[in-house]
């Protein structure tokens, strides 16, 4: 790490201002190795972050940050701005147990200015900040940094539409790596990036209003930006004046242009064209494969085979998506830009027609699939737990309350490890409990995820089988595919005083704690509707049940046991174990699952201190 003699003399923004322009490349060389190396040593988001090292340096190079605030959509391309605020040292730490986070967080550093992680938030923050700055007198900017991909989302549209009619000091920088109709870059795009956003041209403009009226210079305007980027018109049609494309690893290009744009009031918007994975070969050609990573060699780069043999969730999931698509034409797959993450690659390449990426539009992809139901197709939806909350209204009022018969198949359900907070799937069994007409599973292993996901696809009203990340016990799947009895759940050990009553794969801590503390231990697998039978049950035979979830303990699984018992009026003593009333941060999984009390250890000591078993 000391390899970077100009990069390890930055420590803030301010200190980056005070360098010659023309040190800057040299910078971008240093800054590019240093995230190589870095990430190689704890894993992270590569290819994305390669591909904004220029635009980071330019930014806070122009601007005055954190006066001028920077909104990252996303934010899994921050570490080059981690790097030159202060956080170089840290990245040591990224996305390690109580070390600092993939993404901005307000509580990490001043210059991360808003908290991002889902997708196209950027632009309605950096709004609002560039809104209160006007309020307040205060000459700054709000800038928003957004991909192509982000900005396909609608809430980026109701943001532009409501940003071009306030005259607020609102930068959106379009960081385009993978549109196919952008136009090639080179030098006419640059001195038209550079004269647009001059100021010779905005005079200029106002001087051909007043001699051809502003309708006709506008014409003549949109015809000649026309010439170099036929999509200009639809950003300024929202009232932003649009700039670019320029090259967004020139240096020579971004400087200027940003500083041009400095000194323009109202809203902008700069289109610039980055490559994922700049200046690391082999990001470059894969940049998918380099979009997240585990640890890896530099040189050699990342070796087919490095993860685990364990059949994960996911994959048991992609295999049962492709069987049962080859049974039923009427299976529709939908990702809202997750292909890889959900595991539809191998369903993209066998069943093309029936496959449906509708990018980052989670409240699309589930009125989508209501349209579909509502013609006899079976939509599936692969989504994660945490992308599946943006969705919930139209899950509410566009399927449930229609009861049509669209499966979700929710991903990442539970603790995640290091993306943190934004990403746990902590929520869903709280927030999908309380829907009508909702069927909900919970897979203790790799075959009765199989099972389940079957049983939802045959069940004729909307389902959500939820599975967490990576792998179970290693339990092979069956290829013979059963429905399974809604709303049963089984015993798996019959023990005294103490019942375990589990909700997804932490029956197997369950049945290890059990075995410790000689007690019941009950594979519910269904978190609605709930075997309130087999909780009675239990209730009525042992001195203590105990509930099992891996989601957020206020109103999940276990409050439904609680109200089970209420209406059969039992007064046995119940516990419940989850995830605590506050946000779990990054750390690997099982440290996390320690910290939250739900390992064998936890568990057990727990209910020892529990007053219905301590005082006996």
């Amino acid at each position: 790490m000391n390899s970077y003699p100009l990069l390890k003399t930055i420590n803030a923004p301010s200190e980056l201002r005070e360098l010659d322009r023309k040190q800057l490349p040299q910078l971008a060389d240093e800054l590019r190795a240093f995230l190589v190396e870095s990430v190689s040593k704890t894993g992270g988001h590569l290819s994305s972050n390669l591909g904004t090292v220029e635009l980071t340096i330019a930014l806070h190079y122009v601007f005055d940050t954190p006066a001028d605030r920077i909104v990252w959509d996303v934010g899994h391309q921050t570490y080059a701005h981690k790097v030159l605020t202060g956080r170089r040292e840290a990245m040591a730490g990224l996305r390690q147990y109580k070390g600092i986070s993939g993404f901005p967080r307000r509580c990490e550093s001043k210059y991360d200015t808003f908290g991002t992680a889902h997708s196209s938030t950027s632009i309605s923050a950096a709004l609002g900040m560039a809104v209160a700055a006007q309020h307040k007198g205060e000459n700054r900017h709000g800038i928003a940094v957004i991909g192509d991909g982000a900005l396909s989302a609608g809430m980026a549209f109701e943001a532009l539409n409501n940003g071009g009619v306030l005259d607020a000091n609102l930068l959106v920088v379009l960081n385009d790596n993978e549109m196919s109709i952008s136009p090639p870059v080179g030098a006419l795009t640059k001195i038209l990036a550079r004269l647009l956003s001059g100021r010779t041209y905005a005079a200029a403009r106002r001087a051909g209003e007043k001699v051809l009226g502003a309708s006709l210079t506008k014409k003549v305007e949109e015809h000649v930006k026309g010439l170099v980027t036929p999509g200009s018109t639809l950003f300024e049609e929202f009232g932003f004046n649009y700039i670019g494309p320029i090259d967004g690893h020139d240096l020579d290009a971004l400087i200027p242009t940003l500083q041009n744009i400095r000194k323009l009031k109202g809203p902008q918007f700069l289109h610039v064209i980055t490559r994922k994975g700049q200046g690391y070969k082999l990001a470059e050609a894969d940049p998918t494969l380099y979009h997240g990573v585990g640890k890896f060699d530099r040189a050699a780069g990342i070796q087919a085979g490095n993860g685990s043999s364990k059949l994960t969730f996911t994959q048991v999931f992609s295999d049962w998506l492709c069987d049962m698509a080859a049974q039923d034409d009427r299976l529709m797959a939908i990702t809202p830009a997750m292909r890889e993450g959900s595991g539809l690659v191998r369903f993209e390449q066998e069943f093309p027609q029936r496959y449906f990426d509708v990018g980052i539009a989670e409240q699309h992809a589930l009125t989508f699939a209501a349209g579909l139901a509502c013609e006899g197709m079976k939509p599936v939806v692969a989504i994660y737990s945490t992308f599946l909350q943006r969705a919930y209204d139209q899950l509410i009022h566009d399927i449930a309350l229609q009861n049509l018969p669209v499966m979700l198949a929710v991903d990442r359900g539970g603790l995640v490890g290091a993306d943190g907070a934004t990403h746990h799937g902590a929520f869903d069994l709280s927030f999908l409990l309380c829907v009508p007409n909702m069927v909900v599973m919970t897979p203790s292993d790799e075959n009765e995820c199989r099972q389940m996901l079957y049983t939802a696809y045959r069940h004729d009203g909307p389902s959500a089988v939820r599975y967490p990340r990576g792998s179970g016990n290693g339990t092979l799947p069956q290829p013979t595919m059963q429905a399974l009895d809604i709303g049963k759940g089984e015993v798996r050990r019959k023990g005294k005083k103490i019942a375990l009553l589990a909700f997804g794969t932490l029956l197997h801590e369950a049945l290890k704690a059990g075995e410790i503390l000689d007690a019941s231990v009950a594979n519910m697998r269904f978190a609605k509707p709930l075997d309130a039978g087999l909780a009675c049950e239990l209730a009525a035979s042992h001195d203590l049940l105990v509930t099992l979830e891996e989601n957020a303990v206020i109103s999940g699984a276990g409050s439904e046991v609680s109200r089970a018992l209420a209406n059969a009026g039992m007064t046995t003593a119940v516990m419940h174990l989850g995830l605590p009333d506050q946000f779990v941060d990054h750390g690997d999984q099982a440290q996390l699952l320690h910290d939250m009390g739900l390992d064998t250890h936890s568990i057990v000591e727990r209910i020892l201190n529990h007053p219905a078993i301590a005082k006996t």
